[in-house]
């Protein structure tokens, strides 16, 4: 092909991403052209860089430590339309039973994800060069009913989806994972689900009411958004009510993977059962009770002898391959965080691990 040729092509290949390439009400061009080679004859070729129009600031024009916290300094946007992946926090904690405060963990985790670089070693994975990815802002939650919550939160959620993204929810208590799904399986039919957690969230009520971070995937369940075939749960442990509590995971075929499990066969072992059991559209559910307290002690519910940040890192790595349409991580209690606010940096970290996942990072187990 002869270099005029070529750079028609190359000109027409160029017109016809700009057509395709939008968001929102406003059109962006994410294509830069890099210097023609040189040749014999000439320049004979001209690359071109197929970015995203949204990326983190350039932390070597704006301090990590500048300007309003966003998920990974990403632009914050209020229209999900022509992203990939949309980061949304939900500020309720009017579902906890123990100690209240997971209303503040949007607000800390995104503070604390600024220090987060864009490319995974791990993962061999630079998302945002993958995935249209921004910070669309909290949920407007009512911090003092549950089921109004419940319902702006499906409502948010199913327009999110509607509009083609895959919703990363910060919570905010573990009762909001149960909105999400229902907006989620209204799009996607019964989802599997892979939960990482010290606790079951499985029992039928407390205090006579449904609806609190400990029943959540009961309803789920129930309400046919969640297929207990497909349903995992990792890191379980602690002390529990007897042990009828499991008599709901035999009647549907909940898998669980507890922690002595993950710590005598291994990493490697858990992701492969998680692989076997979440199969066709998942959800993924990580409570940071699932981190033992000395890795993460700002939560609700700490229970001792979970997992270390480095087993979270490494399990959520391992969910490549799964089909996820979208995750959460919840629980996070600010006010109760050690020195340094350790926990919500993890879970800044192991949101990333996740969107590293869904941009098609290979499974480093």
């Amino acid at each position: 092909m002869k270099a005029a040729e070529i750079a028609r092509t190359s000109e027409a290949v160029l017109r016809a991403l700009r057509r395709k390439t939008r968001h929102g009400r406003g059109n962006y061009t994410c294509i830069t052209r890099r210097a023609p080679t040189p040749g014999p004859n000439g320049p004979e070729r001209q690359d071109y860089n197929f970015g995203m129009p949204h990326q983190p600031r350039a932390s070597f024009k704006s301090p990590r430590f500048a300007q309003p916290a966003t998920f990974m300094r990403l632009p914050h946007v209020e229209d999900p339309r022509g992203l990939d992946v949309a980061i949304v926090g939900v500020p309720f904690d009017g579902g906890t039973s123990y100690r209240p405060g997971a209303r503040l963990g949007p607000r800390e985790i995104r503070a604390q994800s600024s220090l987060i670089r864009q490319y995974s070693y791990f993962q061999r994975v630079a998302p945002f060069d993958r995935l249209n990815v921004a910070d669309v802002g909290d949920i407007d939650a009512p911090p003092i009913n549950i089921e109004k919550c419940f319902d702006v939160v499906k409502s948010q959620v199913g327009a999110i989806a509607e509009a083609g993204a895959r919703p990363i929810v910060i919570g905010g208590d573990h009762s909001v994972s149960l909105p999400i799904l229902r907006a989620l399986a209204g799009r996607h039919g019964p989802l599997a689900l892979v939960q990482f957690d010290a606790h079951i969230d499985t029992w039928d009520e407390y205090f006579g009411g449904k609806y609190f971070h400990g029943t959540p995937f009961r309803r789920a369940i129930e309400e046919g958004l969640v297929d207990g075939k497909r349903f995992v749960q990792v890191g379980i442990r602690g002390p529990m009510y007897s042990e009828e509590d499991f008599d709901f995971h035999r009647q549907h075929g909940i898998t669980v993977v507890d922690i002595d499990q993950v710590k005598e066969k291994g990493v490697a072992w858990t992701v492969d059962r998680i692989h076997a059991v979440a199969s066709g559209p998942a959800y993924v559910t990580f409570d940071i009770d699932a981190v033992d307290p000395a890795f993460a002690p700002g939560t609700g519910t700490p229970e001792v002898g979970g997992l270390s940040s480095h087993e979270a890192q490494r399990l959520v790595r391992g969910l490549a391959g799964l089909s996820l349409v979208g995750g959460d991580i919840v629980e996070v209690a600010p006010p109760f965080d050690g020195p340094g606010q350790i926990t919500a940096l993890l879970a800044a970290n192991i949101m990333f691990e996740l969107l590293c996942v869904m941009a098609g990072g290979a499974a480093r187990t």
